[in-house]
């Protein structure tokens, strides 16, 4: 497992076109099918009970669900396909060589500013965890209930969360070699989000229209997606026959297609319509079991935000080894300071997970279908594809700007 693990930093992080696991033993089947569920499971599982409930139920979102899978494994069919006759394995690279120079530079830019959206729903996840977690140790100090804990400057989440920047994830983002990653370990348990069910609402779908159904469509995206680690991670198959990589997709997004189900479906029955962005905020703040989860999920989040940030500056060919050093530094701060101001006026999670799920959608739907193929099939599917990535990018864009729009 601990190996798996640091495979799957490596191979995030890798941005040559050699194999990034050439120097070792080639990944198996399981291991393969691992780091495409790490690369895919994450925040995500925050989202879903909330999305289940926009979508109109449980029947319309696991409609949703199971029409989108489709999509997801038929993109990463393609995105292996396209590195075999490339011989390229970074998604970038892939991108660049089948597509061209000009698609291959709006690859990178969609990869470093989904890489940015990203950050900030952490720190947004850690904002939002740090405001239970105080009243909790209110209630547990006083007695009394953490909602009616008195505003003080050093209790407002938004101070904490800056604690928390500047004492936990610059420091450990500013080395050049993140090597503590080898040492940490799956603390999120994800059965800890689906506890305390003994409060259940009827479950009965709302009524839903198409727009509804529509805006679960984000979180699915950003839930679902592991396309760019697709590629790295069938370069360092031992078997890299097609016909096996389709069982590992077909396998992956299943697996996901279940977790992130139940999460959604427990947690919609849980809370009905009163379900928040984040599952964990609609817990109540004295739970034992959610206060240790919250405590695990943080330091989840705070552990995995620096390789976020290495991954945004790991372009060694525009790199300067004589100002190395400095511009590490001068990125890193800057990254950190920008993504925490965002994180500090957004109100809540689903905002951002709209903005990167039209993102999303360029790794998902619209690069895989921008590949050249001949026979009219494959031509027309690719059709297909682009026009509902198309669709989704501009639909997932128009909610973001107007839901940061509208006040409340």
């Amino acid at each position: 497992m601990e190996k798996l693990a640091r495979d799957s930093i490596s191979l995030l992080g890798s941005t040559s076109n050699k194999p990034p696991l050439d120097s070792g033993p080639r990944l198996s089947s399981m291991g393969a099918v691992f780091i495409m569920l790490k690369s895919a499971l994450g925040a995500g599982l925050l989202n879903f009970p909330w999305a289940f409930d926009r979508a109109g139920g449980i029947r319309s979102a696991v409609t949703v669900e199971l029409i989108s899978l489709v999509f997801l494994v038929s993109g990463l069919i393609i995105l292996g396909y396209s590195s075999s006759i490339s011989g390229r394995c970074t998604y970038q690279a892939v991108v660049k060589e089948v597509c061209g120079a000009a698609i291959g530079q709006l690859c990178e830019l969609c990869f470093v500013f989904n890489l940015f959206m990203i950050a900030v729903a952490f720190l947004i996840i850690v904002k939002d965890q740090l405001e239970k977690l105080c009243g909790s140790l209110y209630e547990v100090v006083t007695g009394l209930p953490g909602s009616e804990m008195p505003y003080r400057w050093y209790t407002d989440r938004h101070f904490a969360l800056v604690l928390v920047c500047m004492l936990l994830i610059l420091p450990m983002s500013i080395p050049k070699e993140i090597s503590l990653q080898k040492y940490i370990r799956l603390v999120l348990n994800n059965t800890d989000l689906l506890t305390d069910l003994n409060d259940w609402s009827d479950g009965s779908d709302q009524s839903s229209s198409w727009a509804s159904i529509f805006s679960a469509i984000p979180t699915i995206c950003f839930g679902f997606q592991c396309h760019e680690a697709s590629i790295a991670i069938y370069s360092s198959m031992e078997n890299q026959k097609l016909s096996h990589w389709v069982l590992i997709s077909v396998l992956s997004m299943v697996f996901c297609l279940i977790i992130y189900s139940l999460t959604g479906i427990y947690g919609y029955l849980t809370f009905g319509k009163n379900v928040e962005a984040d599952i964990l905020m609609s817990y109540a703040g004295h739970d034992v079991l959610m206060v240790v989860a919250r405590l695990l999920f943080g330091i989840s989040i705070i552990t995995v935000f620096p390789i976020i940030v290495l991954l945004s500056r790991s372009d060694p060919s525009r790199s300067i080894k004589a100002f190395e050093r400095c511009s590490r530094y001068l990125l890193t701060i800057l990254w950190i300071t920008v993504t925490l101001l965002i994180a500090m006026f957004v109100p809540d999670i689903s905002k951002v997970i709209s903005v990167i799920g039209g993102i999303s959608a360029f790794f998902i739907f619209i690069f895989p279908g921008t590949s050249p193929r001949s026979p009219l099939v494959l031509t027309t599917w690719g059709a297909l594809t682009l026009v509902c990535g198309a669709f989704i990018f501009g639909q997932s864009t128009t909610i973001a700007v107007m839901q940061l729009l509208h006040k409340t």
